[in-house]
C-alpha cells in the first residue's frame, strides 16, 4: 500500500485539493496542524466554503475513506491555516 503525505496551507476563498482522486480506495487521515482556538479547516468537494461544510476543531483529526474516483478539497477559517494529509492508497 503506497503511503503519501504533505502538509498544505489553506486560504479562505478559494479552495484547494488536498486528496487527488484515484482509481483504488484511498484511507485519509486529517490533522488541523493549528492548536489556536476557533481556527477551522473545511472539508468537502470543490465547492467546499465554510458556511457548507464540516470541519475539524484546532489540534483535531480525522479519518476518511475515500472510494474510486473521490477527491477531497478544503479551506480555512482564518486565512493561511495548514492541514497535515496522510493517504494510503489501496491495492
Amino acid at each position: 500500500m503506497p503511503l503519501t503525505h504533505n502538509i498544505y496551507t489553506l486560504g479562505t476563498a478559494l479552495a484547494t485539493r488536498i486528496v487527488a482522486p484515484q482509481n483504488m480506495s484511498q484511507e485519509v487521515h486529517l490533522h488541523n496542524m493549528t492548536k489556536s482556538s476557533n481556527q477551522y479547516i473545511y472539508l468537502g468537494g470543490a465547492a467546499v466554503t465554510i458556511t457548507n461544510s464540516i470541519h475539524i476543531d484546532p489540534g483535531e483529526s480525522l479519518a476518511l475513506t475515500l472510494g474510486p474516483g473521490d477527491d477531497l478539497w478544503a479551506v480555512s477559517d482564518p486565512n493561511g491555516l495548514e492541514v497535515g494529509v496522510l493517504v494510503v492508497k489501496q491495492d
